[in-house]
């Protein structure tokens, strides 16, 4: 897995009410390619085909193409950055195209105050 993979993946269900992406779902691979192969854990950004949170700030919208993997308009939702276990990928869908990693940089520095 590199940075700007689609990947399709487990998340897990705390069972509590809150508002982070639970389950099956897409996402983006965030991590520093020089350092995934040292540690168990991959960076992501969740994926969601719910339009409606895209009034949140540090989300950006991706449209569906071949490259990428998607069937759907979707969201990323920047401001649920989160860390995951490798072991909870099920399989590489896509790559986002390099326009849109550079906003999701743009992004990440903003919502990380770099």
């Amino acid at each position: 897995m590199q940075r700007g993979d689609i990947i399709l993946v487990k998340l897990p269900d705390n069972n509590e009410s809150g508002h982070e992406q639970t389950g099956k779902r897409p996402a983006l691979v965030v991590h520093n390619d020089a350092t995934s192969g040292s540690i168990s854990l991959i960076m992501i950004v969740p994926i969601t085909s719910n339009l409606k949170t895209k009034k949140f700030s540090h989300t950006i919208v991706v449209e569906p193409s071949p490259e990428n993997g998607l069937d759907t308009s979707s969201v990323l939702l920047i401001f649920q950055l989160r860390a995951i276990d490798k072991t909870r990928v099920i399989k590489k869908i896509g790559v986002l195209e390099s326009s849109t990693m550079e906003k999701i940089n743009k992004e990440m520095r903003s919502l990380l105050g770099l």
